[in-house]
């Protein structure tokens, strides 16, 4: 068991290595459509890459209509891994609507030998996410 500063000082470790083992400016937050986001995701028992819409519910579903007429495209030509989920719920009880593509094998932040799979998943998950977007964002857009 880590005590909470362990823990934090590793998560912190970890993403200040995989920026300077990946260096490049994600889009993340910048999609400059109001409610989407992509996130990476790595805790103790899982590594995720999504793309999350949390705005409004008509929004949201405007755009998830958008997302899931891509469906094929995202899987054929992009992320053949992609999960949809149109209610998803995050921990804190709030319902937003995912896509994501996990890592199909056990890692943990607390352990440094799973680090460089995850970089590298993150890396190369993310990059197939954000060229599918800016590929279909004129679609996508409300």
């Amino acid at each position: 068991m880590f005590s909470k500063e362990e823990s934090r000082k590793l998560r912190e470790d970890f993403w200040i290595s995989f920026g300077k083992s990946f260096p490049r400016k994600w889009i993340l937050y910048n999609t400059k459509i109001k409610g989407l986001a992509f996130k990476f995701h790595f805790d103790t028992k899982k590594a995720l890459v999504t793309l999350d819409l949390e705005d409004d519910l008509d929004n949201r579903i405007h755009c998830w209509e958008k997302l899931e007429a891509l469906k094929s495209i995202l899987h054929s030509e992009y992320l053949p891994d992609a999960i949809y989920e149109e209610e998803f719920y995050l921990d804190n009880g709030k319902e937003i609507s995912r896509i994501y593509v996990p890592l199909q094998q056990k890692v943990s932040i607390h352990d440094k030998n799973t680090w460089q799979t995850v970089m590298l998943f993150f890396y190369e998950t993310m990059s197939a996410f954000e060229e599918f977007f800016l590929e279909y964002r004129d679609i996508i857009e409300p």
